[in-house]
């Protein structure tokens, strides 16, 4: 505990006290707010007081201030503030400042120092409680904003293309990856969709997730085609990232009207499903480096995949696949296929419930899927 107090009288009176109260708490005394300071400022002070007995009328500060300064020097600790006789409203205006509780001098007793301190440490707790309750909404609320970036509503102008998706994110380490997605139908009918992954966690992370995602929107919405949207990635992505180790992995498609096929991009990302009634089929169209690795080295090609009538394609983030299924093994891609045709009879949205339920299953006996998954279902809807 440390005494702020300039009047030897007066310290002398506290440190009996406390020695009378049932406080178990050792008392050092400092006589000005310079040497409060300092003390508390020592590299070699061994323990950080937890509790402050503070005089509002010190030579070199008076009231509040001197409420203020122990604040910011030791914030976690309570504070008891010692007023004088005619000086309860000083009392309560320290509290509303940061103080716990307050004592008038001459008028407590061993008893009252122990409960006006235990009191203060309680409330010192409470407050501390409140405070990082209150950051954790506020985190909560800022990778709200930043997953409804990486998640926008598809865009699309009519009712024939079907676009599903299911984002679940990886809360093993509690926070966002660079997991994205989006769908966008332009006017002639065209319906483009990107999923990509930037490597790592947290919201740097997501945040250039979602510098990619408006970029691709963007870009798309502009008329650039898919080999120059995905060069266009690239650059962004080295402009954004904070760490030149960071890339990302990236799955363009585009659908033009007509159903029977579909053209793709692939930058270092995970092959797709190809769904035809019942059967499911795992594909591996061409594929380049992942964006970042080595800038203005890539290479990259579209190819045309044939699409069955009705047939509908299944993309995703490696997050799906990853997660452990004994010690030794994770469910991998051949896992995630044997899944997937298991389900091959469902609908579109349960079928996407079956994959990512299905994998979160096998590895909860194994810590969990460790990383953030995106799965978008797209497809143009059968002819009545």
């Amino acid at each position: 505990m440390l005494l702020v107090e300039d009047d030897a009288g007066d310290a002398l009176l506290v440190e009996e006290m406390l020695a009378d109260s049932d406080l178990d708490s050792s008392l050092t005394w400092c006589k000005t707010m310079a040497e409060a300071e300092q003390f508390l400022l020592d590299r070699t002070t061994v323990v950080t007081p937890v509790c402050v007995l503070l005089d509002l009328h010190l030579p070199d500060v008076h009231g509040v201030d001197a409420v203020t300064r122990i604040v910011r020097r030791v914030p976690d600790a309570a504070i008891v503030v010692l007023t004088g006789m005619a000086e309860g409203e000083a009392g309560l205006s320290a509290v509303a400042t940061g103080a716990q509780d307050y004592l008038v001098k001459g008028r407590f007793d061993p008893e009252a120092l122990s409960r006006a301190v235990r009191y203060a440490l309680q409330r010192k707790q409470v407050e501390q409680a409140s405070a990082a309750l209150r950051a954790n909404e506020q985190i909560a609320q800022e990778n709200a904003r930043l997953e409804r970036g990486l998640l926008p509503v598809p865009l699309l102008r009519g009712e024939d293309f079907e676009a599903l998706a299911r984002y679940e994110p990886g809360r093993a380490h509690g926070l966002l990856s660079g997991d994205f997605y989006d769908v966008v139908q332009t006017a002639d009918g065209t319906v483009h969709a990107v999923i990509g992954d930037v490597s790592g966690h947290g919201a740097a992370e997501a945040a250039l997730g979602v510098c990619l995602r408006v970029a691709w929107r963007t870009a798309v919405l502009c008329g650039t085609v898919p080999l120059e949207q995905v060069r266009l990635l690239e650059e962004i992505l080295v402009a954004e990232r904070a760490d030149p180790h960071v890339f990302a992995t990236v799955t363009s498609l585009v659908f033009p009207p007509g159903g029977r096929q579909v053209r793709v991009v692939r930058a270092g990302h995970p092959g797709l499903l190809v769904r035809d009634g019942a059967e499911v089929r795992w594909e591996e169209p061409r594929v380049g480096m992942a964006l970042g690795l080595l800038p203005g080295a890539g290479r990259w090609a579209e190819t045309e995949l044939p699409l069955p009538q009705g047939g509908h394609v299944v993309l995703f983030t490696d997050g799906l696949f990853e997660g452990r299924t004994s010690p030794s093994e994770r469910l991998g891609e051949e896992g995630l296929l044997s899944l997937a045709q298991e389900h091959g009879t469902l609908p579109a949205g349960a079928f996407i419930d079956a994959l990512v339920d299905g994998a979160t299953r096998g590895a909860a006996p194994y810590g969990g899927l460790a990383d953030d998954v995106a799965v978008l279902h797209l497809g143009w809807k059968a002819a009545l």
